[in-house]
């Protein structure tokens, strides 16, 4: 798999500045990265971030009818993971 088979990405935005070179570095294209808005403007809920971004992406996939989604969470002290769902019919 890669970055070009996934429909939508989801980059946690806690610190804004950072999703701009991660997008570059990783190639994902500005269309499918946060595409109903990220933590500025949907809330960086403290202990429950991953959750957050988890809902977005379900319901931005079931919303434009698409397979595959990447999301990136924060872990804290510096750490992080990231995770590929994919949405059954």
């Amino acid at each position: 798999m890669t970055i070009d088979d996934i429909d939508l990405v989801e980059i946690n935005e806690a610190f804004a500045a950072q999703v701009i070179p991660s997008a570059k570095h990783l190639g994902i294209p500005w269309d499918k990265l946060n595409v109903n808005g990220g933590a500025i403007a949907l809330g960086h809920p403290y202990g429950m971030t991953g959750a957050r971004i988890m809902n977005t992406l379900l319901n931005g996939l079931q919303t434009a009818d698409k397979t595959f989604g990447l999301e990136t969470m924060c872990v804290g002290g510096g750490q992080g993971m990231a995770m590929v769902i994919e949405r059954l019919s």
